[in-house]
């Protein structure tokens, strides 16, 4: 049989050392063993056979079960709240290039004119315009 350490005794480490390794997380990723890009590509076909077969079988809805809500709010709570702020700071700029291109689909769709409130005309509104950013999400 395998000598290993109990789950606590790991946790308790993991907790108290990996904190301080930051430096060690950012010197990885400024200088990776392979390029992120390349390697991530490489993997994508492993990737799709690895969601497929986790669908399959029903992991999704099984991780979801096994954390439940409690530690859904709990984690969200205790973490997201803190981060939320920093987080979408750090990303207008991105959050910006990445709808730009949405932004000027709404911008340049042409839709026929608005009917009164409650007015079926308005859904054809709706979804020339759904249309117009779908097609603009899968063109890529």
């Amino acid at each position: 049989m395998a000598r290993i350490r109990s789950a606590s005794e790991i946790a308790e480490k993991y907790a108290r050392v990996t904190p301080g390794r930051s430096a060690d997380y950012a010197a990885g990723v400024q200088n990776p063993k392979a390029d992120w890009k390349s390697a991530t590509l490489a993997a994508e076909n492993a990737w799709a056979q690895g969601v497929q077969q986790a669908a399959s079988e029903g992991r999704f809805g099984k991780g979801v079960n096994r954390a439940g809500t409690e530690k859904w709010q709990r984690k969200a709570i205790e973490l997201g709240a803190s981060r939320w702020g920093p987080g979408v700071s750090a990303a207008k700029d991105d959050y910006e290039s990445g709808f730009a291109p949405y932004a000027d689909v709404i911008r340049s769709t042409s839709l026929p004119p608005r009917g009164p409130k409650g007015d079926p005309r308005n859904i054809e509104r709706v979804a020339k315009l759904a249309m117009a950013l779908h097609a603009k999400k899968i063109s890529g």
